[in-house]
């Protein structure tokens, strides 16, 4: 049962437990979870591992240090004199054999002992507040390079293999509190030109040799990676050549996300060649390239213009080249979402009940199948609780194969936000594109995202054909920011003669660059349908084919 401490400690990592050695719910391999006052627990066979104070309050305190004899470690291979060198002793401690592994203070005076049983457990005798990293008070301040390990016998091991002469340290307790000591140390570490952190291959050695490079200036901390689990079991297996390799090739530790030298090149030459997917107007195409996965485009345009119909040509004409569509049409119900894409495959105005009655039954039945398998629409029952709909997102792209998302539209997601006090919608708006763009990026997913436009000072509005630009965009610079591809679409609604043509505008185009009228559509009235008309650049109007 955990004391005190240990109801107050909190996790740090899952590392694999070493008496059932099972895996966790995720398959990784650790399901011991560690604390952060050392102790650990198995949530599989539910071993217990003591902290190193427990284990310290269960033998009378005792600040005398011992002393033993320095001996060949025959197990661990390593000689007397490489104990001497360190000053590590085998002895006895109540009447048991126990290792004796010695630590000094920043002035090099003996101060405290790790005193390790063959039950491979610890304590300290002495005064450890003040104890450096293992084997510091051998070597000189400065130099070419240091290693530092995760334990002594590792420690003592790096060091063998090069004869003793290269500077050789270990953290005191493991990985558990490697950064707490190498902080004490910094200033020690930083007068030499490379830090080699040689810590145990498992996740909580990874992690712990990052956190560590964090401290050290850039480009001096380094991370060698070890084939097997530790230095000891490296020079136990005989493998000391790839040891020493791992020391002399290991990598400078860069923050996560800085790509230098032959990563650079790697990803310039490994590079995996761009796949579109075609638009179904030919302008689009030449100006965009087509729609690509890992993508987010916004569009956009005024009250009125024809968004969702947008929206269900682009996703009936993929569903036409055999992909998958997610439809999310927050402004409407989700039967009227499905009778949107039914009337695009079926040319008619499916919604109306006089038009879907001249329409066969064969052909309703097949197109209607053919959208079962094809598009997943989201039923919101008026809710758009955004980290549910972030979730519906995922569920459609990873479960049910939806590559290409339709989310008809944004304004709605934040209008719904109603329980935060104070809400802000620019920030809203912000916090809404930042997890979509993560999420297309995540799931490697093409996305649709419509918003609507604000009403801008002026004799002509947007309802009636006002030409848009990014600054329109209601709500949030972000929408433009964060979107690979800004399309608008303008429409003069109150025109006796072109209430039925929009010209499509591309805004912002990341992928090329290319910007400006991008096609001029026609909307037929009886079919419900839109047609690229031709767009003469110098007259800017666009007539029928």
């Amino acid at each position: 049962m955990m004391n005190e401490t240990n109801e107050e400690a909190t996790f740090l990592y899952y590392e694999q437990c070493p008496e059932c050695r099972s895996n966790n719910r995720d398959n990784t391999g650790d399901n011991l979870a560690r604390y952060s006052d050392g102790h650990g627990y198995c949530f599989s066979c539910h071993y217990f591992e003591k902290s190193e104070e427990e284990i310290n309050n269960e033998f009378p305190k005792d600040t005398n240090m011992i002393t033993g004899e320095y001996r060949n470690l025959t197990k661990r291979k390593i000689d007397a004199n490489t104990c001497k060198v360190f000053g590590y002793q085998v002895g006895n401690y109540n009447n048991q054999p126990v290792h004796i592994a010695p630590y000094y203070n920043k002035e090099h005076e003996l101060i405290a002992q790790h005193i390790r049983f063959q039950n491979k457990k610890f304590i300290w005798l002495g005064d450890m507040e003040e104890v450096s990293l293992f084997g510091i008070n051998k070597w000189r301040d400065g130099g070419k390079m240091v290693v530092v390990s995760e334990g002594e016998i590792d420690c003592m091991s790096i060091s063998k293999i090069q004869g003793n002469r290269w500077p050789t340290v270990s953290v005191p307790s493991g990985s558990a509190s490697a950064k707490k000591y190498i902080k004490k140390s910094l200033e020690w570490l930083e007068k030499f030109q490379n830090v080699i952190f040689l810590f145990d291959s498992d996740s909580a050695g990874k992690k712990a040799a990052v956190e560590c490079s964090k401290l050290l200036s850039p480009r001096k901390a380094k991370i060698g990676r070890l084939p097997l689990k530790d230095a000891n079991e490296m020079l136990v297996k005989e493998r000391t050549k790839e040891l020493v390799d791992s020391i002399w090739g290991a990598s400078t530790y860069t923050p996560q996300g800085i790509i230098t030298g032959q990563k650079i090149i790697d990803l310039f030459y490994q590079r995996k060649k761009v796949k579109s997917v075609p638009y179904c107007w030919n302008g689009l195409n030449k100006k965009l390239g087509g729609i690509r996965l890992g993508e987010l485009n916004l569009i956009c345009a005024g009250t009125g213009t024809g968004k969702s119909a947008v929206c269900r040509e682009i996703a009936s004409h993929l569903l036409l080249q055999g992909h998958k569509v997610g439809y999310i049409g927050l402004e409407e119900g989700v039967l009227r979402s499905i009778d949107g894409v039914m009337s695009v495959l079926v040319n008619a105005h499916v919604y109306k009940d006089e038009v879907r009655d001249k329409v066969s039954q064969e052909l309703l039945d097949k197109q209607i199948k053919f959208i079962s398998d094809k598009v997943s629409f989201f039923d919101h029952f008026g809710s758009a609780e955004v980290n549910d709909l972030m979730n519906r997102i995922r569920y459609m792209v990873q479960s049910l194969g939806c590559k290409y998302i339709f989310l008809d539209h944004i304004g709605i997601v934040v209008s719904g936000i109603t329980s935060l006090e104070n809400s802000d919608e620019r920030r809203l708006i912000d916090n809404i594109m930042t997890q979509l763009r993560q999420l297309v990026e995540e799931l490697n997913c093409a996305m649709f995202v419509v918003s609507h436009l604000r009403r801008t000072e002026g004799k002509i509005s947007h309802e009636e054909g006002l030409q848009v630009s990014l600054s329109h965009l209601r709500g949030s610079h972000s929408l433009a920011t964060l979107s690979n591809q800004v399309i608008s679409f303008e429409r003069n609604q109150q025109s006796e003669t072109e209430n039925n043509i929009l010209t499509c505008r591309v805004l912002k185009n990341r992928f090329s660059g290319d910007t400006g009228v991008a096609s001029i559509l026609i909307y037929d009235k009886e079919t419900g349908r839109l047609s690229e008309g031709k767009f003469n650049a110098e007259e800017k109007t666009g007539t029928t084919h």
